[in-house]
């Protein structure tokens, strides 16, 4: 019994480091794009990524779509890449999305997104919190440097610009 609640605080500490160990680790997002082309995170390493978990349901996401197309479109050239994850229950909403998408944005303005629902589709960075859209800015060593939870603030474009 004495050996088991002197190694009881060892446990702990170690269930302690686990969580901030695994949130060290490079992300990975792996699965197909909505156009069914295979799709891996690491294979963008040497680029600038914007990482976004959304929903068609979600208002905010849908508002800010324009925006992403205009700075996407404005770093064309440059080592920048937008992956957008859709979390919608039904890959239906997602098409329906993608089929007015296809008709109204230039092919320029549009960003690889894969449905986080696909058969396939597997990342490491566990359950997107509650509030969409949740996003991860990635820099070119593949290493996330920053988070941001709902509206993406004003200076995560300053902060792409000085990643670039």
């Amino acid at each position: 019994m004495k050996s088991t609640l002197a190694a009881l605080p060892l446990a702990l500490a170690l269930l302690a480091v686990a969580p901030f160990a695994a949130a060290q680790a490079p992300p990975a997002v792996e699965g197909r794009t909505v156009d069914g082309k295979p799709f891996q995170l690491a294979s963008l390493k040497g680029k600038v990524v914007l990482l976004m978990f959304w929903s068609t349901g979600c208002a905010v996401c849908r508002d800010k779509m324009p925006e992403l197309r205009q700075n996407y479109q404005g770093w064309a050239g440059k080592p920048f890449e937008m992956v957008l994850v859709s979390t919608d229950r039904r890959m239906k909403d997602l098409d329906d999305y993608e089929a007015i998408i296809t008709r109204t944005v230039p092919l320029k303005q549009r960003f690889v997104q894969l449905w986080a629902g696909e058969g396939g589709y597997k990342d490491n960075l566990g359950t997107p919190a509650v509030q969409l859209p949740a996003s991860f800015l990635i820099d070119k060593s593949g290493k996330v440097v920053e988070k941001y939870q709902g509206r993406i603030p004003a200076e995560a474009w300053d902060k792409i610009a000085e990643l670039l």
